[in-house]
């Protein structure tokens, strides 16, 4: 009778480790299964090299840059001038340059930069 039971428990032991074993195969198959991640590709457009017009050189300079550049440059121009307004930091105040930029706006929200410069690039 010993016998059966250290027969059985053998069994019962070896069905575990399958067990066990089917479940790491499965996770491993899962993991593999799953599709490489794409690389993300730059859109050519917002890397083309734009002309800014005369008014626009003033503030960013006068060579041919991406738009984003673009965007980036008149950025740091306005935080090196203070020229984001303290109460409402989405209106940026415009100086002698960027008025000009502006169509004589004292005034513009930061959401109409990208109208704008769409304006003065080419």
């Amino acid at each position: 009778m010993a016998k059966k039971a250290k027969k059985a428990a053998k069994k019962a032991a070896k069905k575990v480790v399958k067990k066990a074993a089917k479940k790491v195969v499965k996770k491993a198959a899962k993991k593999a299964a799953k599709p490489a991640k794409k690389k993300r590709t730059l859109n050519a457009a917002f890397m083309k090299a734009l002309t800014p017009s005369a008014t626009l050189a003033a503030v960013i300079g006068a060579t041919a840059v991406p738009r984003t550049q673009v965007i980036k440059k008149i950025w740091d121009y306005i935080k090196k001038n203070g020229l984001q307004d303290k109460t409402n930091r989405r209106m940026i105040n415009a100086d002698e340059k960027l008025k000009v930029l502006f169509d004589g706006k004292k005034q513009v929200s930061m959401f109409d930069l990208a109208k704008i410069v769409s304006k003065h690039v080419k």
